[in-house]
Formats: C-alpha cells, structure tokens, sequence
C-alpha cells in the first residue's frame, strides 16, 4: 500500500472485529513511527498499549463508571473552543449527522445516539488501544507534534492492513485509564487510538472534506485562489 492509498483509506472506524493483532505487528508499527517529526526532537509523545486481560479491565471499569451515571472527570483541556465560529462548527455539526446517518441513527433518537457514543468506552469492540500522554509542562508546538506522531502511527496501521479510531473522549475518563497505565503524574493523557481490523458487516461511511479551495491558497505571483488538488485524492 503506498503513501497515497494509507491517507484514502484511513478513516476513524467504529465498528472492530474481534480478531487479534499480533505485537508483533504493533511493536513494528511504533517503532517505525518514532522517525516523525518533533521540534527539537523532544518527541513529546509517551505511549501506552493495552490488549487482553488490561484493556478488558479499562473497558469493564469505564463501563461501570457510565453505567453508574458517572458524568466523567474533570478536563484536563479543552476539545474544542467554547464557541466555534464558521466555518468549523458547520463542519463539525456535518460530520457528526453523516456518522449517525451511516448508522441509521436519526436526529430525535437520543437513546441510539448516547448508545453510539457508549460504544467508546469499549474501543468499538477493537482487540488493542494506545494511550498518548503529554508531559504537562509542553506547549502547543508539542502537542502539534503528537498530532503527526499519531497520523503516523495511524497510516502504518493501514499499511499492516489494520484500521483505528482516534478518540479524545478517552480524556473524559482519564481517572480510569490512568488506573490501569499508571502514568506519572506529570502527564496528561491526549487521546485513546483503538486499534483493530475493521468489522466486514460495519456501516461505516467516508466523512466528507471542505472544497480544496476553501482551505488552500497558493501564493504564486499568478492567483491566490486555490486550484485543483493533485491527482489521486483521497476522501474520507
């Protein structure tokens, strides 16, 4: 698979089948991912991986702590602005009604939805998840850094035939997660990436893309509009 067709075919899927990934497979992943790039080359990033008997414990933990109506812990930072202005809180609210439409979900069934969002705390049935933490005392640069490692790592998994869901709603349990990984106290878990091979009867569907134009600009002395992307995009 080359570069191209991992960036078409990554997608965040929701749906895992219960077949194993060797660690094998994921130790080649990581390994090959610590060459991303990083300021410096602090690579901020710090990884924990749980599968079998661990990951079973975080999700039967987590479960509880939902089943209980535990409404999470406090945030150690912020998802998203307070109030997103255009065009982000259009696209934001897009990409969320084609999820439940490609499960079948509909607007007004808000017991599906809150069922759909459950489905986090299992890791959508997927056999192994990665734990990203930050060192507290890193700024934005950094945590810019995180995002590539994590795209890399994410791509590598295409590569291996595997796919993932990249999920900062690990961070809203963050108390649970930390009970199994036992991190040290100066850092703050990012996100959770479950990890898997994607379940044959999954309704999953590409998340549409803002028009080309709309977020590049070539400033070539010619036009600034932007053009046409390249042969061989690649939706989601």
């Amino acid at each position: 698979m080359d570069v191209y067709e991992a960036v078409a075919s990554r997608r965040a899927v929701r749906r895992f089948s219960g077949e194993p990934v060797s660690r094998s497979t994921l130790r080649r992943v990581l390994s090959a991912a610590t060459r991303s790039p990083s300021g410096a080359n602090l690579q901020p990033w710090h990884v924990r991986v749980l599968t079998g008997a661990p990951l079973a414990d975080l999700k039967e933990r987590t479960a509880a702590r939902v089943a209980a109506g535990d409404p999470g812990d406090e945030r150690e930072y912020r998802m998203y602005p307070p109030e997103l202005a255009a065009p982000y809180r259009a696209r934001r609210d897009a990409a969320a009604e084609q999820r439940y439409a490609a499960l079948g979900i509909a607007r007004e069934d808000r017991r599906s939805r809150a069922d759909a969002v459950a489905a986090n705390w299992d890791c959508f049935g997927a056999p192994a998840a990665l734990f990203c933490y930050i060192d507290r005392a890193m700024g934005p640069a950094q945590w810019a850094d995180v995002g590539m490692y994590l795209q890399t790592v994410m791509l590598l998994l295409r590569a291996e035939g595997l796919h993932s869901c990249p999920q900062m709603a690990w961070s809203v349990y963050h108390r649970t997660v930390a009970a199994v990984v036992a991190p040290p106290p100066e850092l703050l878990l990012f996100c959770g990436v479950s990890i898997g091979f994607e379940d044959p009867a999954a309704h999953g569907a590409p998340i549409g893309r803002a028009p080309f134009a709309e977020t590049v600009a070539f400033i070539d002395g010619r036009s600034t509009a932007g053009a046409d992307p390249a042969a061989r995009p690649g939706p989601e």
